[in-house]
């Protein structure tokens, strides 16, 4: 075998290493903790602090300017007041209302475009100086036809969208902080186990307390920046999964 040929396969062989050594290293962990976990139902996270995580991060808005409190002697009010008498809704950190997510979103769209062109061009000359009379052998020696071209062209493009989203439930959340203005910023996780399958809910934003209900319950399409998930993990969710194999090719390759 020549030396070329040497060459060539010692770097199949490399970059096979290669592509095993970071798939291993993408998912070993992962496997690892899968295989530990055989025959055994999914395990729930333990109750954990949100502040603490690696991903918090606090929020930073836009505020107003702030309002210096004045008081007025035999008044019961004063500036930045919410309510005359206390209620028991969240208001600081720590505390916990209810979000009350309630997701119906619709879309369907159909577009279609269709084009099409058609040219011909055609330039020559018949009689070149009387050439019909000079015979044949002159015929095939002066010019005839010139140019002769035809082009046609059409594209018809379809598209059609169609989606229909559905997601009704509740879910309790813990102020994490307190913006200056007096918005909340709340952040709430539920996970539910039914046999080998773990749903995840995840809802996380900014509220205003006056949009909050008298039962300490608030509505998701009143939270700004929200960010809600909802998901699961277990066999069922592997199975309807592509293999860490299929998802890589995937992503590299280009056809």
């Amino acid at each position: 075998m020549s030396p070329f040929k040497y060459e060539l396969r010692y770097q199949r062989i490399a970059a096979s290493v290669a592509l095993l050594t970071v798939l291993s290293a993408a998912g070993g962990c992962s496997s690892i903790d899968r295989l530990s976990q055989i025959g055994e139902k999914p395990k729930l996270n333990e109750i954990e602090n949100p502040t603490t995580q690696p991903g918090y991060k606090p929020v930073s808005m836009p505020m107003p300017k702030p309002e210096t409190v004045s008081y007025n002697p035999n008044s019961l009010w004063r500036n930045g007041s919410r309510a005359f008498f206390k209620d028991q809704r969240a208001h600081q950190i720590g505390d916990i209302l209810t979000v009350t997510v309630n997701i119906t979103d619709q879309a369907n769209f159909a577009n279609e475009t269709q084009r099409s062109r058609t040219a011909k061009e055609d330039s020559g000359i018949t009689d070149f100086i009387g050439a019909k009379t000079l015979g044949a052998t002159a015929q095939k020696v002066l010019p005839g036809r010139l140019l002769t071209a035809d082009s046609a062209s059409s594209s018809d493009g379809k598209g059609t969208i169609q989606r229909q989203e559905t997601l009704q439930t509740n879910v309790a959340a813990v102020v994490t902080q307190v913006l200056p203005n007096g918005n909340l910023v709340v952040e709430g996780k539920q996970e539910i186990r039914v046999n080998y399958e773990v749903r995840e809910l995840v809802v996380a934003g900014i509220v205003r307390p006056e949009d909050i209900q008298s039962d300490n319950t608030i509505d998701s399409s009143k939270i700004a920046q929200a960010r809600i998930s909802y998901g699961g993990r277990g066999q069922i969710t592997d199975v309807q999964q592509q293999r860490y194999g299929q998802q890589v090719m995937d992503v590299l390759l280009p056809f």
